[in-house]
């Protein structure tokens, strides 16, 4: 029975998922952004997250922890550096997945997982919503209509 176990296994032993989850951490660390399936992405998301949390505060207990489930000296530093600097406010929430559709070969669910302060995209996007309209207005000549009417009415009532 496997009551209350919710973890996936994603058809690997403890070894090789492990060695695949790191890689992917380097991967996402690195590149800010990466293609996957999404059972990957979401093991991907439990495994990432807390190490990336761990990055907000730059003590050498932290940098050795992070870097035994990493054993990456580059990823490490780019984590505690520029990573660590943007997520610095962020209480969590690290990453966002993006689902892109099927793969033709074997119909697996395809998505993208990136770090979320790091798409400059959305991020552009954001900004230039903000001064837009938010409800829709009447056509323009309704508007004007009732508008060319009422002065006509002032001035017959001057005469």
């Amino acid at each position: 029975m496997r009551h209350n176990k919710k973890f996936n296994h994603l058809g690997r032993k403890k070894a090789h998922r492990d060695a695949l989850l790191s890689n992917m951490t380097i991967s996402l660390i690195m590149h800010k952004r990466i293609n996957t399936t999404l059972a990957k992405a979401k093991a991907l998301r439990m495994y990432a997250e807390p190490i990336i949390n761990r990055a907000k505060r730059d003590e050498m207990a932290n940098r050795r922890l992070v870097f035994s489930y990493l054993q990456n000296k580059e990823a490490v530093k780019e984590l505690f550096g520029v990573i660590a600097d943007k997520i610095a406010d962020r209480p969590g929430g690290y990453t966002r997945i993006l689902k892109t559709g099927h793969r033709l070969g074997d119909n697996a669910e395809m998505c993208f997982i990136e770090l979320v302060d790091f798409n400059e995209a959305m991020l552009s996007s954001k900004t230039e919503k903000k001064g837009g309209k938010t409800r829709r207005s009447r056509s323009k000549k309704a508007a004007e209509a009732p508008a060319a009417e009422a002065p006509a009415a002032e001035d017959s009532k001057e005469a």
